[in-house]
């Protein structure tokens, strides 16, 4: 698929260009960054928030794992559709419509009466999310290529670190202040900018007219729903085992479906080479164990270490500056080298930071038990997080970026919904045994993150460039 900057006239007409020819890179990265933003940002302020939205609408654990559950079940869900909708009927369109939706689903959060109301907006917000996210990466791939790509991936990922980073902080300092209800506001304005980037600048990708796979988006979408709302029942009582069957079930008919359909495929089987099954074995252990502690670690210094929100959202700055500081710099080294040295690298320092992360609640102060942890673990993701999306889209044709990257995606969040599905017990405990159950989840994450870097190691291509 290829991108240009159509008249300002016929906006609605697509036109094409060689790959990496954008007219208008600068406004083009801006939007892409914007769009992403709004999950990234999203997902860090609700985590900061639990607490005050369980004391606000009476919600006992349970229901705080549907609060990010809601949001990332149907992103996880429905990231692989987007990607393939967007790689068929136009990137810009439907990373435009799900900016439109993610904003109005935030308005529904805000102004939530009751907690139903609240999942309600929350999973309108996942399923705007699994529209924009994929197609926004799809844009950029497709808007640059060689080291150029690179460089923008890079500046992507840490344009993603810094809304991290302000994300958690004015999340914390908002609650305190205002309320939980307040954090969705911040979305409105990041939308706007986007959504009229986006229509300024992004051009359309050509609609090839090819159908889009019906079937097997329904059966993915079907199949992860049903494993994560399996898993999540699981955590918190001896229910989901059925669920798990089917999702099971579900999962083996996609792969099926999409093997028999070869090319015509929403997710074709030819694309699973070794090292793009490497790449989503990586993302699946690292994302899950970085996911699972993220989700646990502001909720044990509000609820053990007696944090305030905004002390909370500020505690975890080290990730995301540290992140963002060095994620260009490794973009640009990764399209010169290639993946796999970052890949392996990356993960193994990051298992030494959740090692480090099992310390915390033994009754040290934050600069000898938090900070250390954080620390160590932002420097492994900046080796990884931008060499991780350079081989995703470097590993497929330009015609499947978008499938790709929203497959990359959607894994992503999967490995976090998965852990947070896990966690049932641990937000439900207290005291030394809300400690307790934190350092079993430092320790676990730290093997997955091993895991992750095993994988990069046994299946990437040794120094070969991430880019095409």
């Amino acid at each position: 698929m290829t991108s240009t900057q159509p008249a300002a006239c016929d906006a609605n007409r697509a036109t094409s260009q060689p790959p990496g020819a954008t007219p208008h890179p600068g406004p083009v990265l801006a939007a892409t960054i914007l769009a992403s933003s709004l999950a990234f940002v999203d997902g860090s302020v609700v985590n900061v928030a639990l607490p005050a939205i369980g004391r606000d609408l009476a919600g006992a654990a349970p229901d705080l794992q549907w609060v990010v559950n809601a949001y990332l079940l149907p992103l996880s869900a429905l990231l692989l559709l987007g990607g393939a909708a967007g790689d068929r009927y136009g990137r810009r369109r439907l990373l435009v419509a799900g900016i439109v939706l993610f904003a109005l689903a935030s308005v529904l959060c805000a102004a939530a009466p009751s907690l139903p109301w609240l999942l309600a907006g929350r999973a309108a917000q996942g399923i705007g999310a699994a529209m924009l996210m994929p197609n926004s990466l799809a844009i950029l791939g497709s808007s640059f290529t060689g080291e150029a790509r690179g460089r923008a991936i890079g500046t992507w990922a840490a344009a993603g670190a810094i809304a991290g980073a302000i994300g958690p902080l004015a999340g914390g300092w908002l609650v305190d202040l205002i309320g939980w209800r307040a954090i969705f506001f911040v979305n409105l304005p990041i939308a706007a900018g986007a959504i009229f980037l986006a229509l300024r600048y992004v051009g359309e990708s050509t609609d090839d007219g090819t159908p889009l796979d019906w079937t097997g988006g329904i059966l993915a979408t079907a199949a992860l729903g049903a494993l994560t709302w399996g898993l999540t029942l699981r955590s918190t009582g001896p229910g989901g085992g059925a669920v798990l069957v089917v999702g099971a079930v579900l999962l083996i008919a996609f792969v099926a479906v999409e093997w028999r359909r070869g090319d015509g495929a929403m997710m074709p089987v030819s694309l699973f080479t070794r090292s793009f099954t490497g790449l989503t074995v990586l993302t699946l252990l690292l994302y899950g164990a970085l996911g699972g502690l993220l989700l646990l670690l502001p909720y044990v210094l509000i609820k053990a270490d007696h944090y305030s929100a905004f002390a909370a959202g500020a505690a975890l700055l080290p990730l995301p500056i540290t992140i963002g500081i060095a994620s260009r710099a490794m973009g640009r080294l990764a399209a010169k080298t290639g993946s796999r040295l970052p890949l392996t690298v990356g993960p193994i320092v990051v298992a030494g930071g959740f090692l480090l992360a099992a310390r915390i609640g033994s009754g040290g102060t934050y600069w000898t038990e938090v900070f250390p942890a954080l620390v160590v673990i932002s420097l492994g993701m900046a080796g990884a997080v931008a060499p991780l999306t350079t081989a995703v889209l470097g590993s497929v044709d330009a015609q499947h970026t978008g499938t790709a990257s929203g497959f990359n995606s959607a894994v992503a969040r999967t490995g976090g919904m998965v852990a947070t599905a896990l966690l049932g017990a641990a937000l439900a405990a207290k005291g030394d045994a809300l400690v307790a159950a934190f350092h079993m989840a430092a320790f676990v994450a730290a093997a997955l993150a091993l895991g992750a870097a095993l994988a990069a190691f046994t299946l990437l291509e040794a120094n070969r460039p991430g880019t095409k």
